[in-house]
């Protein structure tokens, strides 16, 4: 048996009439930039959300940058956040001369520790930036309660997690900015890249708008510093197709992804672990078994592609370790050697989740 890790044939053979009829309307009007296609996704997505604003970008990437560009973060400023993520997090922070200050992790559930960011923030903190990392929301209420007491705007990085709900609300709709990832592989993907912006402040939304057609207000008129951060109406016109699955998508997903925490759980195998008011929307269904190394050779024999997410913190990377003290974040440290993801998408059949687990049980007992 040969399982894809993420099974995008699938899902493009559901929804190919749609894709088609939908790319070919850009192709007939052929408006490929700011396109109509691009304000009716935004209009959706904000439906969706139940956010104010929605501004559509280039990548989950862009969409971290133009945030603090939005925020006006200036060389030297500081931006907390956790260090077990992908590296775009920090990336942004740094190419505008500011400071990521890694905070570490809770254990079982990767995402950033809300009680250790108080006494990280100094009069240079401009942003608390927490991932919802393999899909479910870090502690929103405690995380905006300390920046509210700090008059500190937070972003929410939810390149993995749209979909995903926190006490009810959607993800990308629980703090000052919520960023997420349009790229193939997310639950929500476009063919390419892809993301969007969400705020309730209609000064940042305006920011953003401004910033993504490089700063400007009105054409030939640059109000502001900004990029080529626009999304191509191709793109928008991919994700505008997917939506009407998508929901469909979702509930595959919970329940893919609660058959895996039952057969874990039954089997003692160690995995990330889902708080009950929140739902996880299982960008990587992710585990740490006793032995990883053991565990990847076993499934690629079987067939069976993994993936590790991440295996080396932002704050012990080349680029980046000079901005943390050594050993500063251990939990971080630690899951990166243990951490292991595995096939999980919405056409995931139960035979081959079945001889997922089969798999991975098997070796549980004789590692």
């Amino acid at each position: 048996m040969s399982i894809p890790f993420i099974d995008l044939k699938s899902q493009y053979v559901a929804l190919k009439p749609e894709i088609q009829r939908r790319i070919n309307a850009v192709l007939d009007h052929g408006q490929y930039i700011m396109g109509p296609e691009v304000r009716e996704l935004e209009e959706r997505l904000e439906t969706y959300t139940g956010a104010k604003h929605c501004i559509t970008v280039a990548s989950g990437t862009e969409a971290l940058l133009i945030s603090l560009m939005a925020l006006d973060l200036r060389p030297g400023d500081e931006v907390i956040t956790s260090p077990f993520t992908f590296v775009a997090t920090a990336e942004v922070i740094v190419l505008l001369g500011g400071k990521p200050v890694f905070v570490d992790i809770e254990p079982d559930t990767c995402n950033i520790d809300a009680s250790k960011i108080e006494v990280a923030i100094t009069p240079k903190t401009r942003a608390i930036m927490p991932i919802s990392l393999y899909g479910q929301p870090s502690d929103m209420d405690e995380i905006n309660a300390i920046a509210a007491r700090h008059g500190i705007p937070v972003i929410e990085d939810a390149a993995q997690s749209f979909g995903a709900t926190y006490k009810g609300k959607k993800s990308c709709n629980l703090s000052t900015i919520g960023c997420t990832s349009f790229f193939p592989s997310k639950p929500l993907g476009c063919y390419g890249d892809g993301g969007a912006i969400f705020t309730g402040d209609d000064n940042i939304a305006k920011a953003a708008r401004e910033i993504r057609v490089h700063g400007q207000s009105q054409r030939y008129v640059h109000t502001r510093i900004g990029v080529g951060g626009r999304m191509d109406t191709l793109q928008c016109a991919v994700v505008l197709a997917k939506l009407g699955r998508f929901e469909w998508e979702i509930e595959r997903r919970l329940e893919i992804g609660a058959r895996y925490n039952k057969f874990l759980d039954e089997a003692g195998i160690k995995r990330v672990q889902q708080r009950a008011d929140r739902t996880s929307v299982y960008a990587q269904y992710t585990v740490m078994p006793q032995n990883r190394s053991a565990t990847e050779l076993r499934m690629k024999a079987a067939g069976i592609p993994t993936a590790v997410h991440y295996p080396v913190p932002l704050n012990e990377q080349p680029a980046y370790r000079h901005l943390c003290c050594p050993g500063c974040t251990p939990i971080s440290s630690k899951v990166a050697t243990e951490v292991i993801s595995l096939p999980l998408s919405a056409d995931l059949s139960p035979v081959e989740q079945d001889a997922i687990c089969a798999t991975l049980g098997a070796g549980a007992r004789s590692d």
